[in-house]
């Protein structure tokens, strides 16, 4: 039995391995991800005189006149730039920005798939803060929104809360807002298989970075109880005597807020007798052990998403006792991964030409994406949809459409089913050209390579 069992995780890791060795297939048979196409009719070379000089001269002016007229004439609407300085990239940490081009490209492939919207990869030579803010103010003439990917914290709060402020189209760091939505939804429905609520649970939250610290914020929003909340970072629990966060001041204010206790501490006794466990932090295995998931409360839910590997392999939680087990990877059940939402969420803000995205818009976002399984659909296996589930995103766009106009930070007003049907048009749009592109051989087979 214990022969067969070691046969199985044998299998398992290998498996886990799979997905980088054909990257470094794929990644320079193709050299690239994404490229530039025309997306209006070139039927000969007199067209060029409309798109370009003199034609475009009058387009010009129309726009110099009236500003707004930059949505309507040019691709705007539907651009969004994927910024990054290359210093929190995965869990590779500070690799640079040039070793980052691969998950920004990444991301804008996604983006186009999954939302129809057309995102930049634009990685920085910078690392200073200031530089970054002031980067991403003087680029938004020419985008409809702005996705900030792998910044390190605790900068990252602070370009992020700046640009938010004083930009006038959506700025979202998708490593905080992102994941904090996509891990709501599936939190809500993994509390709907055990069967408890969220106001009288014990969460257990392993890494205090970006992600979980606006997890956090989003659960309390929702509902959790912050004194029930127990917070763990490298040097232990968040606590009132941790003097040494003050110079964080979103950390210090968890400390503060959470942890009604005082426990004092590292990851298991956070863990001890939780009801959940939410973790973000040092890549594994063996972060987590399966003798502190044994020590949790009844039915645990166990979310353990550090990238590429989590804190510990889901079938060790499963063996020590975990009902419902997450990770971010897709080769496993239930995947938390911000691909769930920032493609829905886009489309969204971009149709109705929002400012801003709010929390309150993250957690509408987030009860769109739970409701997209049916209560009675759900599953320990099956908390949340997948990638394939393709009317997720539009479902998304059309929610968060409408709250931004509730919440009056849209500058157009549309219908829910006006969002919903242009949201389904335009990503049908994207996934017909890629499948066309692929059947006339445009996007060369790799049946060869993998």
């Amino acid at each position: 039995m214990k022969k067969q069992k070691k046969i199985n995780e044998k299998k398992l890791l290998k498996a886990t391995q799979k997905p980088s060795k054909i990257a470094r297939k794929l990644h320079p048979f193709y050299r690239g991800k994404i490229e530039v196409v025309p997306k209006c009719r070139v039927k000969d070379f007199d067209d060029f005189s409309i798109w370009y000089s003199p034609g475009v001269a009058a387009v010009c002016t129309d726009i110099h006149n009236n500003p707004e007229l930059v949505y309507e004439y040019t691709n705007k609407w539907n651009s969004v730039a994927v910024v990054s300085d290359g210093t929190r990239v995965l869990g590779l940490g500070n690799i640079g920005p040039e070793a980052g081009m691969p998950v920004m490209e990444g991301k804008a492939l996604l983006y186009k798939y999954l939302g129809g919207v057309d995102a930049y990869p634009i990685c920085l030579g910078t690392k200073d803060e200031k530089e970054i803010i002031q980067t991403v103010k003087i680029l938004q003439p020419s985008f409809g929104g702005v996705n900030l990917e792998d910044i390190e914290q605790p900068k990252c709060f602070p370009v992020l809360n700046t640009l938010r402020k004083e930009c006038h189209i959506p700025v979202w760091h998708d490593d905080q807002q992102g994941t904090a939505l996509v891990t709501l939804a599936g939190f809500i429905n993994a509390l709907k298989v055990v069967g408890k609520k969220i106001g009288k649970i014990k969460i257990a939250m392993i890494g205090a970075g970006a992600a979980n610290i606006c997890i956090s914020r989003l659960l309390i929003l929702y509902g959790a109880n912050p004194a029930n909340i127990i917070m763990a970072d490298l040097h232990g629990t968040l606590h009132k005597e941790r003097f040494d966060l003050k110079q964080y001041p979103e950390k210090w204010a968890l400390a503060v807020d959470t942890n009604v206790n005082n426990l004092h501490g590292g990851v298991k006794e956070a863990i001890e007798n939780a009801d959940a466990v939410i973790a973000l932090s040092t890549p594994g295995p063996g972060i987590i052990k399966k003798e502190w998931i044994k020590g949790m409360a009844k039915n645990p839910i166990v979310f353990t998403c550090a990238n590429p590997i989590p804190e510990i392999w889901p079938w060790e939680a499963k063996e020590a006792g975990a009902v419902v087990v997450a990770t971010g990877r897709s080769d496993f059940a239930n995947q938390v991964n911000n691909s769930l939402g920032f493609p829905g969420v886009f489309r969204g803000v971009l149709d109705v030409r929002a400012s801003t995205i709010t929390d309150t818009m993250c957690i509408t976002a987030a009860l769109a994406l739970a409701s997209c399984i049916a209560d009675n659909k759900i599953r320990p296996e099956r908390i949340l949809p997948t990638m394939n589930d393709w009317e997720i995103f539009p479902k998304v766009a059309a929610e968060i459409g409408v709250k931004a106009i509730k919440e009056k930070v849209a500058g157009k007003k549309l219908s829910y089913d006006k969002i919903f049907n242009d949201a389904k048009v335009m990503i049908k749009r994207s996934r017909a050209i890629t499948e066309t592109m692929m059947k006339k051989g445009y996007i060369k087979s790799a049946k060869d390579k993998v």
